[in-house]
């Protein structure tokens, strides 16, 4: 998973890949550091042209997490094209957000 703490660099992340799941968290976010892992392993197993990103809300992104009207955490927003396609806060399953990617996933590597 990569670490992203500007807006350039998530500019540029966007912009390089097709497909990206952005993790919203935080060190100090139980749930955040539970799901990271589990996050990360859907996108090797399931979705391997799937860019992973975390974004450390409490640390080193706090301005982008502002930016970007993150306050509650953990968010997984998933992008394609560079254009934001779903968001997921708070209280989600896995499961939610790999049935979210399948359809779009399918159709960009279908390609």
């Amino acid at each position: 998973m990569i670490n992203v703490c500007t807006e350039s660099e998530l500019a540029d992340l966007l912009q390089a890949h097709s497909a990206v799941l952005l993790l919203f968290g935080g060190a100090r976010c139980g749930v955040c550091q539970a799901i990271k892992p589990q996050l990360e392993r859907l996108g090797q197993d399931e979705f391997p042209q799937l860019a992973t990103a975390y974004i450390d809300c409490q640390e080193a992104a706090t301005s982008l997490c502002a930016t970007r009207s993150i306050f509650a955490l953990p968010v997984v927003q998933l992008w394609f094209d560079g254009q934001r396609f779903a968001e997921f806060a708070r209280v989600f399953s896995i499961g939610q957000v790999r049935a979210a990617l399948e359809r779009p996933y399918r159709a960009l590597t279908e390609d």
